[in-house]
């Protein structure tokens, strides 16, 4: 099993080395991968990061089932997460509206390294998840997020209804997903500060983290199918937000 000190896969590794070289102790590239990876070698250069290079089978079995695409970076402390003691300090930071996305409770690693990918797509300010019951920032995040897990603010909290009650103080309106909502997403006026709550991907949202929660929107379901997929259902609303905070007259493509 992959360990968690390890980021793989092109996207991943170039966006480590690009925004967080400090962080990368070393590089192992498989033979005859250079030309192809010529930008990350560069990168690791320029970073001075060691490079050492064997033989695809190796990765292969360092890494049994990962499409690691024959590059791995070695990081220090496995872990690109923010303590949430400094959450306060980067919402007061924050040139405009905030714009957070909560995930209570995602599970699966590809569903989570899919909603920190669409977050980061989005622009979304920080993520915060919960410490229990949630998956971690694993080797599989880091890939199926190409990249995001290096670029986005995370936040791992310990409670996680304490950490929405701040937010609310802090003046952010907390929007929690439902397919039973009695609201549309669309009828939600989302360009104030705002933080999307998503839960996990059998139960949906905790009662507790439902009941804090200032709005609980749905989003229109015209076929057959009960709900999406958790990292669907998340950019879908991350979207929705983008595009009402986009300025006047710039509502197409």
């Amino acid at each position: 099993m992959a360990q968690p000190g390890l980021v793989y896969g092109r996207h991943a590794v170039y966006s480590l080395l690009l925004t967080r070289p400090g962080d990368v102790t070393g590089l192992t590239i498989s033979t005859g991968s250079a030309q192809r990876l010529a930008d990350i070698l560069q990168a690791a250069a320029a970073a001075g990061v060691s490079v050492a290079r064997c033989g695809r089978h190796e990765l292969d079995r360092r890494l049994p089932g990962r499409n690691h695409q024959g590059v791995v970076a070695q990081v220090a402390g496995g872990s690109c997460e923010l303590p949430e003691a400094g959450l306060p300090a980067l919402l007061a930071a924050l040139p405009g509206p905030a714009f957070l996305l909560v995930l209570d409770g995602v599970q699966d690693p590809h569903n989570l390294g899919a909603c920190l990918r669409s977050a980061e797509a989005a622009g979304v300010h920080a993520v915060i998840l919960p410490k229990d019951r949630a998956a971690g920032i694993t080797p599989v995040v880091h890939k199926v997020a190409c990249g995001a897990v290096q670029t986005l603010p995370l936040f791992t909290v310990t409670n996680l209804a304490r950490t929405l009650r701040a937010l609310q103080e802090a003046g952010i309106w907390l929007y929690g997903a439902a397919g039973d909502a009695g609201q549309l997403m669309y009828d939600a006026d989302l360009r104030g500060p705002a933080a999307l709550v998503v839960g996990s991907e059998g139960s949906g949202l905790r009662r507790l983290t439902r009941e804090l929660c200032d709005f609980v929107v749905a989003i229109p379901m015209a076929g057959s199918v009960p709900s999406l997929n958790v990292s669907v259902a998340a950019g879908v609303l991350l979207y929705e937000v983008v595009r009402q905070r986009r300025p006047a007259g710039k509502e197409g493509a």
